[in-house]
């Protein structure tokens, strides 16, 4: 499944990207060149470790509610 802000890989030639939409069989891709192209599911591979990196996480989210 995928989700906003993977970092995915292009099976073709292995180019690397950054999900910015998702729809039932396509997503939204922002690619390393910054070239931005609407892609089938199929042919893209989501890289974990490299979405584990690039994820954006708050130690101390209290003052967001607030």
């Amino acid at each position: 499944m995928f989700h906003i802000g993977d970092c995915v890989v292009y099976a073709l030639d292995g180019t690397r990207g950054i999900v910015l939409e998702v729809t039932d069989d396509r997503c939204h891709v922002l690619w390393e060149d910054y070239f931005v192209s609407w892609e089938k599911k199929e042919l893209l591979t989501i890289d974990e470790e490299l979405t584990k990196k690039q994820t954006i996480r708050f130690s101390n989210t209290s003052h967001l509610l607030s």
